[in-house]
């Protein structure tokens, strides 16, 4: 009978407004797997085909046709979109559990927890499982493994626009290997060992002629805004960050996030945890289109990224028009070694005839001249560890973004005016002193002053700039004036960790509505001003180790979105503020409505009544108060229902700690030597009883000696 009503319950999916031949389509479906294995195989289909093809459609008109037939069942769609996303693979196994095991919920921890409740929960049951858009053999191993997890019957469908990810999970979708081990093996067969070694070798650098002609098909189908960002991507950025590929690419003048997306559905790149990554043959047979450009002069290809192909063209002003990007990504010099190998060396003119040239990336590659390097003036992208000194001409009319950490640069004047299109500034282990006027640079939208630890001042331009999102200054040991006003209205991060001489934060006269990160550790702030409060979108703060502050202003209770705060050894902060919450305006709702976790360890805290009022911290889920001196925690803890972790270890002076929320499941109190009291752990849940922590060895001890004397423990005692 329950079963049954779970069936009944069962919401068949929308397949389409006008689902034409759909029905046919299902029945080939359905009759081939009934012909591939007996009733009590565990079955793996895949449904393979470019984007906009239909697979979608059929799978869940296959999903509402056989539902009925089995225990439980789930659709779990755009899994290539859900797994990247925060809870990524961790969610999507929750949701699959949720799904099947309906109205029973189980949380989800990790990626390998996911994979034993899947195996444990689901090894029994007759289950149907369609994974929609699969893109990852990751998202397999997590979700489904070789499909034996699941009971006998089990059917499990898998979508997805890769042919090759599909034959490798072992999906019946189709006859064959993937194209290169086929014609491969065609070459191979038949032939002795020593006979494979010299086509591997070539093979290594070069593949083969048939393989790289069907693998070009795909290339040859691309409009000219994704050929070019292929081959930038096959001749430079495999494995790099999305993020930095759109940030220089964009700069560059392409259409970058439509390009990406299109080169993923061709199958030609794909997204591994934030990374674009690329099949070593088709990195090759882009690598080899640029080269058949002009075999025999590298100065006639679009991109050079070889040091034997670009140490003439460096070395000499020649003058070459067809090359549009260099990318030199050298290891430094062996250890020991004080000349500069001469290939490596650039003259001041290299660049300046080159018209095409819009990016730009160097690393250990040095001017053979004291004098400026001049640049071309179509460049857009420009990075250069160690730059020389560098003439930029017209180039401030194109340039996009400027990266030259390292540079021995100590003064930024007025060859720093009028970059019209300037987004990013990384000026990162410089000599810089003093950050100048940077009004005259409006389009400014990251500026990276990491570890220049000469720097002393920052220029108010920069705290009032209308376009900058993120602005770091990392280790700037030096740096002790930056503005006492803040009112960047764009800026979205704003990190000052280990400014260990800056001891006063800016007033905030106007909402902020962008800022969610703010990292004042280490430095020597005393205080924060009243209007911090401005920050009205700010998510995280951390003043971790600021060890001359000793409170916070009340009108932090003001931050309705912070999530963390982190108040980590501030040796000096003696108090926390309460909530002065004004009762006789209702709409005055004051209180961290967001904060999940607070911060605490290691400050001067000789109570913590600020804790009292448990809703002014409605969803506080993890808490630590370790190695304060605080006697006792409030009896209100109890009222915390979303605690899940909660640190006192080290807390000598703590007497008692009180019964605990439900739903806490990590106690950390080892080194509280004046405990007396412990929390009774029955009222807890069972899912929550069996992994709390109880970590105070002198408290286990006592239980132990006193349970060899027939003495009940001191927890049961006080039931």
């Amino acid at each position: 009978m329950k079963e049954l009503s779970i069936h009944l319950g069962r919401t068949p999916l929308h397949v389409a407004n006008y689902p034409v031949g759909i029905d046919s389509r299902v029945e080939e479906v359905i009759s081939l797997s009934q012909k591939e294995s007996d009733d009590n195989d565990v079955l793996m289909i895949g449904l393979w085909g470019p984007g906009g093809i239909g697979k979608t459609t059929i799978a869940k008109a296959i999903y509402n046709a056989i539902a009925r037939e089995f225990h439980g069942s789930s659709f779990l769609e755009q899994v290539r979109e859900n797994s990247n996303k925060g809870n990524g693979l961790v969610g999507l196994q929750e949701k699959l559990l949720s799904r099947i095991l309906y109205p029973i919920r189980l949380t989800v921890c990790t990626k390998d927890g996911g994979i034993s409740l899947i195996r444990e929960r689901l090894c029994s049951k007759k289950i149907l499982l369609v994974l929609d858009d699969v893109d990852h053999l990751d998202q397999l191993n997590a979700l489904v493994g070789q499909g034996n997890w699941f009971g006998e019957g089990s059917r499990i469908f898998v979508t997805s626009r890769d042919r090759h990810l599909l034959t490798s999970s072992h999906c019946k979708n189709c006859v064959g290997l993937p194209l290169a081990l086929e014609v491969l093996g065609l070459f191979f067969r038949g032939r002795n060992d020593p006979a494979w070694e010299r086509p591997l070798r070539k093979l290594s650098n070069s593949p083969d002629k048939y393989i790289n002609r069907v693998l070009k098909i795909s290339f040859d189908e691309l409009e000219e805004n994704e050929r070019e960002i292929f081959l930038d991507f096959a001749c430079f950025f495999k494995g790099k960050s999305i993020e930095y590929i759109k940030e220089v690419l964009d700069g560059c003048g392409f259409e970058t996030t439509i390009g990406i997306e299109i080169l993923i559905d061709k199958s030609l790149i794909r997204n591994e945890h934030g990374t674009l990554q690329m099949h070593d043959l088709v990195q090759l047979m882009g690598q080899n289109i640029v080269y058949q450009e002009c075999t025999d002069d590298p100065g006639k290809r679009s991109r050079l990224w070889l040091l034997e192909d670009v140490q003439d063209i460096l070395c000499k002003d020649t003058g070459v028009n067809a090359v549009k990007a260099i990318v030199l990504d050298l290891p430094p010099p062996e250890e020991g070694t004080t000349m500069i190998p001469e290939e490596r060396t650039i003259d001041p003119d290299a660049f300046r005839k080159m018209k095409k040239l819009s990016m730009l990336i160097l690393k250990e590659v040095h001017s053979s001249s004291q004098g400026p390097v001049y640049l071309p003036n179509n460049l857009r992208w420009l990075e250069w560890s160690n730059a020389p000194f560098l003439e930029f001409g017209s180039v401030r009319k194109k340039l996009v973004g400027l990266d030259i950490q390292k540079s021995h640069i100590r003064q930024v004047g007025g060859e720093f005016k009028n970059f019209k299109n300037l987004k990013y500034i990384n000026f990162s282990q410089c000599n810089l002193v003093s950050v100048p006027d940077l009004s005259s640079i409006p389009n400014l939208e990251s500026l990276n002053l990491d570890e220049c630890k000469s720097l002393v001042e920052v220029h108010q331009s920069v705290a009032c700039h209308d376009k900058l999102k993120f602005l770091s200054l990392q280790f700037c040991f030096n740096l002790s004036n930056f503005p006492h006003i803040l009112k960047a209205k764009s800026l979205q991060a704003l990190d000052f960790l280990g400014c260990s001489k800056l001891e006063k934060f800016s007033d905030i006269p106007e909402k902020m509505e962008h800022l969610e990160e703010l990292d004042l550790g280490w430095t020597a702030i005393k205080e924060l001003p009243a209007s911090v409060e401005n920050l009205v979108s700010v998510k995280k703060i951390k003043l971790s180790k600021c060890k001359r502050l000793s409170t916070l202003p009340s009108s932090v209770y003001k931050l309705q979105n912070l999530k963390l705060l982190n108040l980590g050894g501030c040796s000096n902060f003696v108090m926390f503020p309460e909530n002065s919450e004004d009762s006789t305006n209702p709409n005055d709702n004051l209180g961290f409505r967001n904060l999940f976790r607070l911060d605490l360890n290691d400050c001067n805290l000789s109570e913590v009544e600020f804790l009292e009022s448990s809703s002014s911290f409605p969803k506080l889920g993890d808490l630590n108060l370790s190695g304060n001196k605080f006697t006792h925690l409030p009896t209100s803890i109890n009222k915390y229902h979303n605690l899940e972790r909660l640190d006192v270890a080290n807390c000598k002076q703590l007497q008692k700690i009180p019964q605990l929320p439900p739903n806490v499941h990590f106690l950390w109190a080892i080194g509280c030597i004046s405990l007396q009291e412990f929390p009774n752990l029955s009222s807890l849940s069972s899912n929550c009883r069996g992994v709390v922590s109880w970590v105070t060895p002198m408290w286990r001890k006592l239980n132990e000696l006193q349970a060899q004397k027939g003495i009940e423990p001191i927890e049961k005692k006080r039931e």
